[in-house]
């Protein structure tokens, strides 16, 4: 739950989020529900997802919002 209020009192403001595997993402949390952080990347980083795109050169709005799950949130930081 400590995760949950830490990215609601950051939601619509940049953020530096640090993840259990030790990937990190920059950008502004967009909206954040009970299991989920939904991230706007900043503007030219690129997103590399595991998920199946069913267009044929790769999704278009696939670097629009990163989906995050708050388990495993490590940090936050706002920047």
């Amino acid at each position: 739950m400590e995760a949950y209020y830490n990215c609601l009192h950051c939601k619509n403001k940049k953020v530096r989020i640090l993840t259990v595997d030790g990937h990190h993402h920059v950008g502004v949390i967009m909206d954040v529900d009970r299991y989920n952080v939904y991230l706007k990347p900043e503007q030219g980083r690129n997103v590399q997802t595991s998920a199946f795109y069913p267009y044929p050169y790769g999704n278009p709005y696939s670097n629009q919002i990163l989906t995050l799950s708050l388990f495993t949130l490590l940090a936050i930081a706002l920047i």
